[in-house]
C-alpha cells in the first residue's frame, strides 16, 4: 500500500517503510529510526545543533522556533516563527513548517507544506501535499480505543492507539479540515475546506464530505 501512497524516492526515511504492508506500521518506529539515520548524515550537510538534532545548512530556522529532537530537518526547509517541533519528526526537502505550526511523530516528504496554525501528529505526509490554513490531523479517538482505517470493503485494524493520518503525493487538504484517526487519502485528491474525513478516501478524487466524492476528469 505504502507504494500507491508515496513516492519513496521522496525521503530519507525510505528504509524504514521496507518489509510493512501499511504505512502505519512505521509510526512506532520513527523516533529509533531517525536516531540511528541522524548518526550517520554527512557532516558536511547536516549540523547538528542539539542532541538528536540534526538540521541541513541550507535550511532556515526562524529565531522562534523550537525544535526538541529526536529530528532531521533537510536542505531549503523553512521553519517559521513560533513553529512547534516537538519531536520524532522526519522532515524533507524544501518543505514549510508554518508559524504556530505544531508536529509530532511525523514524517513529511520533499515539498510538503504545513504552513498555518496545522497540527499533524502521528501521521505521513506524501511529496507536494499541501495542508491548509488550520487544517489537523486528530490523532487519537474520543473514546481512546484503538484506530481502524475504514475501507469499502471493511475497516483495518491498524493496533494503534495514536494513528492520525496517511495522505498521499500531492493531496490538497482544504484550510479548516479535520483528518480524523486512520484517516488515508490517496494520491492527487483534494479534500473541500471545513471537511471532517474519518475513512479511507481514493486516489484522483474530490471530498466534501462522506456521501460526496468524486472522481477526477482524467
Amino acid at each position: 500500500m505504502s507504494a500507491l501512497l508515496l513516492d519513496m524516492g521522496h525521503s530519507l526515511a525510505e528504509p524504514l517503510f521496507s518489509g510493512h504492508d501499511h504505512p502505519w506500521e512505521v509510526l512506532p518506529l520513527i523516533k529509533d529510526f531517525i536516531i540511528k539515520l541522524g548518526s550517520s548524515l554527512p557532516e558536511e550537510e547536516y549540523k547538528q545543533i542539539s542532541e538528536n538534532v540534526w538540521i541541513h545548512k541550507d535550511a532556515k530556522i526562524y529565531p522562534s522556533a523550537y525544535i526538541a529532537g529526536p529530528c532531521i530537518i533537510g536542505a531549503r526547509t523553512e521553519v517559521r516563527h513560533c513553529a512547534f517541533i516537538r519531536g520524532s519528526a522526519l522532515i524533507g526537502e524544501d518543505c514549510v513548517v508554518g508559524n504556530s505550526t505544531e508536529l509530532k511523530n511525523v514524517i513529511l516528504f520533499d515539498h510538503v507544506q504545513v504552513p498555518h496554525y496545522n497540527y499533524v501528529g502521528d501521521s505521513i505526509l506524501g511529496y507536494y501535499a499541501h495542508m491548509g490554513a488550520g487544517s489537523i490531523t486528530s490523532n487519537v479517538k474520543s473514546d481512546k480505543a484503538l484506530v481502524r482505517v475504514h475501507c469499502e470493503d471493511g475497516d483495518i485494524e491498524t493496533g494503534l492507539k495514536k494513528f492520525g493520518a496517511i495522505i498521499g503525493d500531492h493531496v490538497e487538504v482544504g484550510c479548516g479540515s479535520v483528518l480524523n484517526p486512520g484517516t488515508v487519502v490517496g494520491r492527487d485528491t483534494n479534500i473541500y475546506p471545513l471537511s471532517s474525513v474519518r475513512c479511507a478516501v481514493d486516489a484522483s478524487s474530490i471530498y466534501k464530505n462522506a456521501s460526496e466524492v468524486a472522481r477526477k476528469h482524467s
